[in-house]
């Protein structure tokens, strides 16, 4: 194992302490203050879809990327999926079929008119994020004795995660001039988006892998993944039945 140079070790040892607590720091915030970190549309980003007509490319694309990377739920699954995976090949493969998966449902729900309850797919996106702290820690093998076809998995969840992203969409009355190369340019930015968060996420992990610290943390950090998915479930699905 490569061994950084003091200070960088000293550096990332700091920021691994500090990364459970902010996780959790942050979902406490997220139930307390729902508003503050929901990844919906701003007022300004409402504004301008529901008074935009005509195909406004960079405008949509910029409204895509800026939603994938607010997207904490989003970003927590793909957070999971590569967290043990090491050669930029299965990178690529899990990331693919993610993406594939919520391009799918996304310019699908949107321009087929398809509704579906943005609390309980977002409950779904939550147990996504559930699923793959559990698949990381080898839960499925030790408890029920199988493992379940992680990348099919990742895909049939991608599927979700893009029907989450039609119901932000879905709330506004888009304008049907310009309606399939907009909604192409919103999903190209989420792809963009998704993009560079995943370079942040690798060039994180990528340090945080030479430490002699990360096989004693990733476990914890899968722990506060998997309480992140029941904390966003849980809140889903208060809202499902209260509002």
């Amino acid at each position: 194992m490569k061994v950084l140079p003091d200070r960088q070790h000293h550096l990332f040892g700091t920021i691994n302490s500090y990364l459970i607590p902010v996780i959790l720091l942050l979902l406490f915030l997220t139930v307390t203050a729902p508003d503050v970190f929901a990844h919906g549309v701003s007022e300004d980003d409402k504004a301008f879809i529901v008074q935009s007509s005509g195909i406004r490319l960079l405008p949509f694309i910029y409204l895509g990327a800026k939603h994938m990377v607010t997207g904490y739920d989003h970003l927590l699954f793909l957070f999971g999926v590569i967290f043990f995976l090491y050669r930029m090949k299965e990178v690529g493969a899990y990331v693919t079929l993610f993406a594939v998966g919520h391009s799918v449902t996304l310019i699908y729900g949107v321009l087929s008119g398809t509704h579906v309850n943005p609390y309980l797919v977002d409950a779904i996106i939550g147990l996504s994020v559930v699923y793959k702290a559990l698949d990381n820690l080898g839960a499925f093998k030790r408890v029920f004795g199988f493992q379940p076809n992680t990348k099919a998995a990742v895909l049939i969840f991608g599927f979700f995660h893009g029907f989450g992203l039609a119901t932000k969409l879905q709330k506004f009355t888009l304008s049907k001039e310009g309606l399939v190369p907009n909604i192409l340019a919103f999903n190209v930015g989420v792809e963009l988006g998704q993009l560079l968060a995943l370079s942040a996420i690798l060039i994180f992990m990528g340090f945080w892998r030479r430490t002699d610290s990360f096989k004693h943390q990733a476990f914890a950090a899968n722990a506060a993944l998997m309480t992140a998915g029941f904390v966003l479930m849980g809140y889903q699905i208060t809202g499902y039945f209260t509002k």
